[in-house]
């Protein structure tokens, strides 16, 4: 494990964000869904890219929300520009399951 010193941890915005709008990514080299969030007036709308196809469907995921990285840079997924990171924990053969507050929050909220 590599450590991070607190100053490191700090750069890191995570936020809570609602999920809007959830579309299928074919594109994609591994299954994945397309993301708009919903991260509140200050941060806006951003968009992502998710393989978490195995355990969610789009219904599951609209409306739900999620934590993500929102100061990363963008990052080309095939023909997609994602701009935030959703986090989740990783378990065997991929299969993700996604960190969210355990109580409806306010959109935007900094988590840390």
């Amino acid at each position: 494990m590599n450590h991070i010193t607190w100053k490191d941890f700090e750069k890191v915005e995570m936020r809570v964000g609602t999920i809007t709008e959830v579309s299928d990514f074919p594109e994609a080299r591994t299954p994945a869904y397309q993301l708009r969030i919903d991260f509140g007036p200050e941060i806006g709308i951003l968009k992502s890219s998710a393989q978490i196809t195995k355990r969610y469907s789009k219904e599951d995921l609209e409306g739900r929300q999620i934590i993500a990285v929102v100061n990363f840079p963008k990052k080309q997924i095939a023909n997609f520009m994602s701009e935030c990171l959703v986090l989740g924990s990783v378990g065997d053969e991929n299969d993700i399951v996604l960190i969210q507050p355990g109580f409806k929050v306010e959109n935007g909220l900094r988590v840390g």
